[in-house]
C-alpha cells in the first residue's frame, strides 16, 4: 500500500515516521523548505515511545506530483486544507482513501466537493506533539491514536487493509466501525478545552481554581453536546464522564493547542472549531451563550493579530 503524508510536520511527522520506521511505503508531500531540512537531517523524532532518526525519508514536491497513492493521511490545519488539495489532488485516484485528520466537521464537505464522498474517510487523532526550533518532531505525552473508518459505519474491506497496514506501526492506530460518533465526541471535548482556556488564557487547573471558572467549563460542555445531540450523535455515557474529568482536574496543566497559537501569535481555527458549532446551533434552535462568548473572544484575536 502506498500512502501519501500531506506535510511533515509536527502530526505529520509523527504518524508518517512511525510507518516508514515500520517499512511502509511512505512519501510525504513536503514544501522544499521542508524538503531540504528532511534531506539535510532526516527526520527527527523525539518521544516517551522511543526516539528515531529517518535519514532522508522520501518526499516529493506538489509541482512533481504525478502518481496516485492508495492511501492518503492528511494532517494540515483547517485555515490551509484549499492549499493542501489543491498540492495533493493529483496524487488521489479512483480508487484513493483519504484520512483527514482534522478537527470538527466542516472539512469533510469541503473534501466531499472535491474529490466525492466514497473517497473521504472519517478520521481523527489524539496526540501532543510539536516542532522544536531544530524542526525535530518533540512528542510531548505517551498519548497517541489515530482513528479512521467508513462515514457510513460498518468495517469495510479497505478500513481492514488500512488497518493491517498502520498495525504494526508504534502510532496508536485504530479502524472504528462508527467513526462520525468518534468524530463529535472528540469535537465535544476539543471545543470545550480550546474554549475555555482560549477564552480564560490559562490551563484547566488554573480555571477550575478561579470563581465560576469550572461552571463555565461544564456549561460550555453542556452547549456543545446539546449540539451534538441535536445532530443525532449525543456522546456516550463514559466518554463524556471521561472527558468531564479531564476538563475539571484540579492542578491539571493542560491546555489547547489553539490556546499555545494564541499564545504564539500564530494562526488558529476559530471558524472551523467553534464557529462551526454556532452555525449548527443556530440551525437546531438551541442557545449557545457561552459559545458566543468564546468565539467573539476569538474573533477580537484574529483582528487584533490582522
Amino acid at each position: 500500500m502506498r500512502i501519501l503524508v500531506v506535510g511533515a510536520g509536527a502530526t505529520g511527522g509523527y504518524f508518517g515516521g512511525r510507518l516508514l520506521q515500520a517499512n511502509r511505503d511512505v512519501t510525504f508531500l513536503v514544501r522544499p523548505k521542508r524538503a531540504t531540512e528532511l534531506a539535510s537531517t532526516g527526520l527527527v523524532i523525539k518521544s516517551p515511545h522511543g526516539d528515531v532518526t529517518l535519514k532522508n525519508p522520501p518526499t516529493v514536491q506538489a509541482d512533481s506530483l504525478r502518481e496516485t497513492f492508495d492511501t492518503v493521511l492528511l494532517t494540515c490545519k483547517a485555515f490551509d486544507l484549499d492549499d493542501a488539495i489543491a498540492s495533493f489532488a493529483p496524487a488521489a485516484g479512483s480508487h484513493t482513501a483519504i484520512i483527514p485528520l482534522l478537527n470538527g466537521m466542516r472539512h469533510l464537505e469541503t473534501l466531499d466537493a472535491e474529490f466525492g464522498h466514497d473517497r473521504v474517510l472519517g478520521g481523527l487523532c489524539s496526540l501532543a506533539v510539536t516542532l522544536n526550533a531544530r524542526r525535530e518532531v518533540v512528542h510531548l505525552a505517551p498519548m497517541q491514536m489515530l482513528r479512521f473508518g467508513e462515514r457510513d459505519g460498518g468495517m469495510s474491506d479497505r478500513v481492514k487493509a488500512i488497518a493491517d497496514v498502520f498495525a504494526d506501526a508504534d502510532c496508536g492506530s485504530q479502524a472504528s466501525d462508527d467513526i462520525i460518533q468518534d468524530m463529535w465526541e472528540k469535537w465535544v471535548f476539543l471545543a470545550t478545552l480550546a474554549g475555555a482556556t482560549c477564552v480564560m488564557r490559562a490551563s484547566i487547573g488554573q480555571i477550575v481554581t478561579a470563581p465560576g471558572g469550572r461552571d463555565f467549563i461544564l456549561g460550555a460542555r453542556d452547549e456543545i453536546a446539546a449540539i451534538a445531540r441535536a445532530a443525532g450523535h449525543a456522546p456516550r455515557g463514559e466518554i463524556l464522564t471521561s472527558a468531564t474529568g479531564i476538563l475539571t482536574a484540579e492542578g491539571s496543566p493542560l491546555t489547547a493547542s489553539m490556546f499555545r497559537d494564541i499564545e504564539a501569535g500564530a494562526r488558529i481555527e476559530a471558524d472551523h472549531i467553534i464557529g462551526d458549532l454556532i452555525t449548527r446551533a443556530e440551525a437546531a434552535k438551541l442557545p449557545v451563550p457561552k459559545l458566543r462568548t468564546i468565539y467573539t473572544h476569538l474573533k477580537a484575536y484574529e483582528s487584533r493579530r490582522g
